[in-house]
């Protein structure tokens, strides 16, 4: 419940609330109106949501309205077919508004908005095909939101990613083929997110990697006949993690020790 002090029922250009001025006075009497909790002419955010949940009939009235944080709210239960105005609105908050309702193909007008919160709502809506001009956009949280979206075999494109956050969406995703590709990443966050969903055979390369964490990771996982790659880590707790998982009286396998000084170096 809102705070009911009149000093506090300003509307959005500081002037005193007036509910006998208000056309939708003859709400008051059925509670879709309250100057306590649901008040279109409050300043207060709450309370013109909560007007729109209790009014969506009257969302269309006010897809013009001045103040953005009105055109927002009514965006959000407006008639669809009034919307497509509003893709041009000026106010990027009900850009990305509009981007949650109308269908996707009006959405991809706004592929290039200027404003990356709205292209990050498009991302959110278009698919694969749709989603590779994006995959070069400037703004790191547009990349990793269309790292999220898009399928799995075209994540390929991604993989050199500038951004770490953006290539660590891929490793998650990515299929186990490329996968592989990115055991060399220059970020350990991005060599964890791998060691984590490579086979347990295929992470014989990643024995020396100079991160404790991703070392550990692969003491946990690697497969039996590669585990004396990390029984003599310099790391106390990787050698034991290793050694803990070495059935007893099992040695390693002839030809295991020549694989051993696997150490990270570029791909061909």
């Amino acid at each position: 419940m809102a705070d009911d002090d009149p000093d506090q029922r300003r509307d959005w250009r500081g002037e005193c609330v007036d509910c006998e001025a208000c056309p939708h006075r003859d709400r008051l009497s059925t509670k879709r109106c309250d100057p306590r909790a649901a008040c279109v002419q409050d300043r207060r955010a709450v309370l013109v949501q909560a007007f729109f949940a209790r009014n969506p009939d009257l969302s269309d009235d006010y897809l013009s309205h001045p103040w953005f944080l009105v055109r927002v709210q009514a965006v959000r239960r407006a008639t669809v077919f009034r919307l497509p105005p509003l893709l041009t609105d000026p106010d990027p908050d009900v850009r990305w508004a509009i981007t949650q309702r109308l269908p996707r193909a009006q959405v991809l007008k706004l592929r290039d908005d200027p404003d990356p919160r709205v292209r990050i709502g498009v991302a959110g809506r278009l698919q694969d095909g749709d989603l590779v001009p994006l995959m070069n956009d400037t703004d790191p949280a547009v990349r990793a939101t269309v790292a999220r979206r898009i399928t799995p075999g075209m994540l390929v494109l991604m993989v050199h990613d500038a951004d770490p956050e953006v290539r660590r969406v891929v490793a998650r995703r990515i299929g186990n083929d490329w996968l592989r590709t990115m055991i060399w990443d220059e970020c350990p966050e991005v060599r964890l997110d791998v060691a984590q969903r490579l086979d347990p055979e295929q992470l014989a390369p990643l024995a020396r990697d100079p991160d404790v964490r991703v070392r550990h990771t692969v003491a946990e996982r690697i497969d039996l006949p590669h585990l004396d790659l990390l029984e003599d880590d310099p790391d106390d707790l990787i050698r034991e993690t290793a050694r803990a998982r070495r059935p007893h009286g099992l040695k390693p396998p002839p030809g295991a020790a020549i694989l051993s000084p696997f150490v990270r170096t570029d791909p061909p």
